[in-house]
């Protein structure tokens, strides 16, 4: 059985509920277009003076988006990348769904894969309507006549027309259905390291992040939510806090209280008086341990069936050995650099929104429910994101900005403290795998099984974002995606369900198991942040017990995956695999390969571990095939980043429970790697001419099990369970 993703899972989910739009087919309807102005297509605007406007229904929150997307559009449309001016898109899942989704949002390493055409298709439109408004003028045939630089040419008179000049003779002409894209040859853009175009405003303090808000008579709500999971407000005692001057109001909600003041330190100070009383509900005593039990015992059980290939019963029975290990993933918070924020303005004529969100049409539904109005009447207005890693793909700070913003006049900015934001995150659910190899005498795998015990968050989002979707697919969806509503979470064993190794016998399964009150969501990398881990560490324990080289034990599984056999080996190459380290203890390269939102990437990771026991990732080289390449300083830094988030995770990332809490609170028992730590990052790109893959989230998940089997390479310790802060610790 082939395994869905959850990007595959949702495309198909949209279209089962009702149809996917493309975005570059749909004008802007005449009444929302500026007088004067051509609107060939949802996402390209050009006025009388040439300006290009891309109407942007991708969200810039770090990983080049802007920039990506200008560059695609400018191809086609045959103007400068500095010509193209950006302005956000209005929530609109007709005209901006993400063709790999089918809703608007900015979220699983889609943004350039899932745009390469659409977006190139609309600079093409554009382009061919102008060129035929010159051919028309000069009554010339088109084919005369090209485009350059933001003008059309006509080549036999070498007149030159510019785009503003054309803008609306072209308004008139139909709008083109099938337009020719250049052929690589032509490029101009595509291919080369642009620089970014979100640089200059970050730099000089410009840039408008959410949390930058400011309006006439905008007042500021501190938060506090109930500590405990699932706990409500039990009693408050505000007197204290209202006799600050400055602090205005204090709303209470079913589970939070919230000081609305004129500034945000007056805020803080009217919450840290208020003496708060709290129900804590069914989960007051729930641990971390609580949690573990819980999945352990679930693992135990069979689960729903992900992929099922040959007899692993039967192979595994005639194995000359077996190999087995469980592995674990803990919780993970987001700890976005730009802290969760929403300015909200209840009015008599609507709700107006002031965010930064990866999903601008959930937050504008999520917020009419709350405010109890049409999603006509929700206004909103989208920002940077001062990060996103999916923890900006939720609604729920926009539900209680909602909800808070009713109870007070004129606009208020509600701001979660650091501490409110990590407390009260979602988070990347905790993983149990269970996995098993059968090995014949050579100590190769002939039986393979894994089992993934997790929550999911596809059944949460599909239940409370695609409720029409679900009815569809339960009446007469398709049977991968009844299967998937049945039970398999695609999400959670994307990495592991199609391993791009050659294993004869295979049979992964899923099995649910929700922790009490605790909510989980999609997080950089999201399934393959754990999957890619537990799959790589495996087999690199699997070549130990062959007394095997764990590169070339790799190499010898890939003869069916050129592409994954390609970077494996570059990234070997490139790391001097088989050099001697530097003089001096401690030290160990581990190696791991990763097939995931459509990219190859293959990573070596050197590290260096002191007699206490302290890692320190001294050097990483990553190794991308990530089909064809729009902007490779943007794959490369996309690429560290993922690397630097990665190495955060594998050495210290972990949200633990105690009494139905959460214990970390700030940076510094959530530990972050800092500047000096950081390793020296070389990434190299693999030609291609592949559609391209993602690349914002696997380079998060690849580095993870590099580091953990350098561990094992430098000390002889395997790491099953992250992170490894402390495991290694000696007396």
């Amino acid at each position: 059985m082939r395994t869905l993703s959850r990007r595959t899972f949702l495309q198909a989910s949209a279209a089962a509920g009702g149809g996917l739009l493309i975005g570059f087919r749909l004008p802007l309807p005449a009444s929302q277009a500026p007088a004067g102005d051509f609107f060939p297509n949802a996402f390209v605007r050009m006025d009388r003076d040439g300006r290009v406007t891309l109407i942007m229904h991708k969200v810039e929150m770090g990983q080049g988006t802007y920039t990506a997307m200008s560059m695609l559009l400018a191809e086609e449309l045959e103007v400068g990348l500095d010509q193209v001016h950006l302005e956000h898109a209005p929530p609109d899942d007709a005209r901006y769904a993400e063709p790999l989704f089918g809703v608007q949002e900015t979220g699983g390493s889609t943004s350039v894969r899932g745009n390469w055409e659409p977006l190139r298709r609309a600079g093409a439109a554009a382009r061919t309507m102008l060129v035929t408004a010159a051919a028309q003028a000069w009554n010339v045939d088109p084919s005369a006549c090209r485009a350059a630089n933001g003008a059309v040419v006509h080549g036999a008179s070498g007149r030159t027309l510019a785009y503003g000049a054309l803008v609306d003779r072209a308004a008139r002409l139909p709008r083109p259905r099938d337009v020719p894209l250049k052929p690589p040859p032509e490029w101009k853009l595509i291919g080369t390291s642009a620089k970014r175009l979100d640089t200059p405003e970050k730099v000089d303090g410009t840039a408008q992040f959410g949390i930058d808000v400011r309006l006439p008579g905008m007042t500021v709500a501190a938060v506090a939510a109930c500590p405990v999971f699932g706990g409500t407000l039990a009693s408050l005692d505000d007197s204290k806090a209202k006799a600050i001057d400055g602090v205005r109001q204090v709303v209470r909600l079913e589970d939070a209280v919230a000081v609305i003041a004129s500034d945000t330190w007056t805020a803080k100070r009217g919450l840290a008086a208020l003496d708060v009383r709290w129900n804590e509900g069914p989960n007051a005593t729930l641990s971390t341990a609580d949690v573990v039990s819980q999945l352990a015992a679930a693992s135990q059980n069979q689960g729903v069936v992900a992929r099922k290939h040959g007899d692993v019963a039967t192979a595994m029975a005639g194995a000359t050995r077996t190999v087995e290990a469980v592995y674990e993933l803990p919780f993970l918070a987001h700890a976005t650099m730009e802290p969760i924020n929403c300015t909200v303005h209840v009015g008599p004529d609507g709700c107006d929104i002031w965010v930064g969100t990866q999903v601008p049409t959930f937050t504008q539904t999520a917020a009419a429910k709350a405010a109890g109005l049409a999603k006509s009447r929700v206004r909103v207005h989208n920002h940077l994101l001062g990060g996103g890693f999916g923890r900006r793909l939720e609604v729920d700070f926009v539900i209680q900005a909602v909800k808070i913003a009713k109870q007070v006049p004129g606009p208020v900015k509600v701001m979660w403290s650091r501490e409110e934001d990590i407390q009260h995150d979602m988070y990347r659910p905790y993983y149990y795998d269970r996995i098993a190899a059968g090995l014949d005498a050579r100590g190769m795998p002939v039986a393979w099984t894994h089992r993934v015990t997790g929550s999911s968050i596809m059944a949460r989002v599909v239940s409370q974002l695609f409720p029409k979707t679900l009815r569809v697919m339960r009446a007469a969806g398709p049977r991968q995606l009844i299967a998937t509503i049945r039970g398999l979470d695609t999400d959670a064993v994307e990495g592991a369900a199609e391993p791009p190794y050659a294993l004869p016998n295979i049979r992964v399964e899923y099995v649910r198991q929700e922790p009490p009150g605790i909510p989980t969501a999609f997080w950089r990398g999201v399934g393959p942040t754990h999957s890619i881990f537990v799959v790589e560490s495996f087999i690199d324990e699997l070549a130990a017990a062959a007394q095997r080289d764990p590169f070339e034990y790799r190499r010898a599984l890939l003869d069916g995956s050129p592409r994954a056999k390609a970077v494996l080996e570059l990234a070997a190459e490139r790391a001097g695999w088989d050099s001697a380290l530097p003089a001096g203890g401690g030290k160990g390269r581990g190696i791991s390969l990763l097939h995931a939102f459509g990219s190859y990437i293959a990573q070596v990771a050197e590290v260096v571990v002191s007699k206490q026991g302290d890692v320190r990732v001294q050097r990483v080289v990553c190794a991308v095939d990530c089909g064809t390449t729009v902007n490779p300083e943007i794959v490369r830094a996309q690429m560290e980043s993922g690397i630097v988030f990665g190495i955060t995770a594998v050495l210290w990332g972990e949200i633990t429970i105690k009494n139905g809490r959460v214990e970390q609170h700030n940076f510094h028992d959530y530990r972050m790697l800092r500047m000096q730590e950081t390793p020296r990052i070389e990434v190299h790109l693999v030609p291609s001419t592949e559609a391209p893959g993602g690349v914002g989230e696997p380079g998060t998940s690849a580095i993870m099990p590099a580091v953990a089997n350098a561990i094992f390479a430098a000390t002889g310790k395997r790491i099953r369970r992250l992170p490894v802060k402390d495991q290694l610790r000696t007396a």
